[in-house]
């Protein structure tokens, strides 16, 4: 479990996407989400696949952090890939079983929802890995600036979603210790009655959760004696600077879009 949860690590390393702007790179993340839904051909897909292949490559991450980022929701893939392709019907039928059909339609829908889920956690995946929590937050408290005027806490919410995100992986190694010392102690997770194996997670959420509790007032404690007040007349030590570069990746994106119009059926 531990060294499957790669949602919410940071990758040191000194590539030009480590570099680039967190305002750049949330920006191209949420644009890209929402330009996924634009293919819905193999030639565009084969296009948003080279262009994040060519993200991935050039980030000179190792190309199984990205693997490892899908394992833990291969199940969800799983489920909504045969959901597509059992139950939508159009085209030619393959096999019928009755109220389950398999036909043409239903293999080409699962086969693009699977490739939709790939492109989605590749980038999501991609911009934790190179960006800092301290960026991240940055990043985000920018983005949300405007809604100030609303009177919203925007350094404070930018502060929860980092840190929020960020524990993510802590907490799974926590749970990975935890789930260990329990079954040197005898415990059984995977075999037995249902009811055995619901009562056998108490042991494991009780430790979970005063552990979480006892990060959290450590981490509270630790900002309050740097001096940590929030954000109102906080100077920063690293200014975020808009170059070149950032300006290239969304217009990259916004070329990325023109072509998908242009290539979708």
């Amino acid at each position: 479990m531990m060294d499957k949860m790669i949602l919410g690590r940071y990758i040191p390393g000194n590539s030009w996407l480590h570099r680039i702007d967190p305002r750049a790179k949330i920006t191209a993340v949420m644009a890209f989400i929402a330009i996924v839904f634009l293919a819905n051909n193999w030639l565009t897909y084969a296009l948003m696949f080279a262009y994040v292949l060519y993200l991935v490559l050039t980030s000179k991450v190792p190309f199984f952090f990205f693997i490892k980022g899908l394992q833990p929701i291969f199940w969800l893939i799983l489920i909504t890939l045969l959901l597509q392709v059992f139950f939508t019907k159009g085209g030619t039928v393959l096999v019928d079983l009755g109220l389950l059909q398999i036909t043409t339609l239903g293999l080409a829908n699962g086969a693009m929802m699977f490739c939709r889920f790939v492109l989605i956690i590749f980038m999501t995946t991609l911009l934790t890995l190179t960006t800092s929590p301290i960026e991240l937050t940055d990043g985000l408290e920018k983005i949300l600036a405007p809604f100030r005027l609303v009177h919203l806490p925007v350094h404070e919410l930018a502060l929860m979603l980092s840190i929020s995100l960020r524990f993510i992986p802590t907490l799974m190694d926590e749970t990975e210790k935890i789930l260990k010392a329990q079954k040197a102690r005898g415990v059984e997770f995977t075999s037995g009655k249902w009811s055995d194996r619901i009562k056998a997670i108490i042991p494991l959420l009780v430790p979970l959760f005063i552990s979480a509790f006892k990060r959290a007032e450590d981490l509270a404690i630790a900002m309050e004696a740097r001096g940590y007040r929030g954000g109102k007349g906080r100077t920063r030590f690293r200014l975020l600077r808009w170059r070149f570069a950032d300006t290239c990746l969304l217009f990259s994106l916004a070329v990325l879009s023109g072509l998908l119009f242009w290539l979708r059926s």
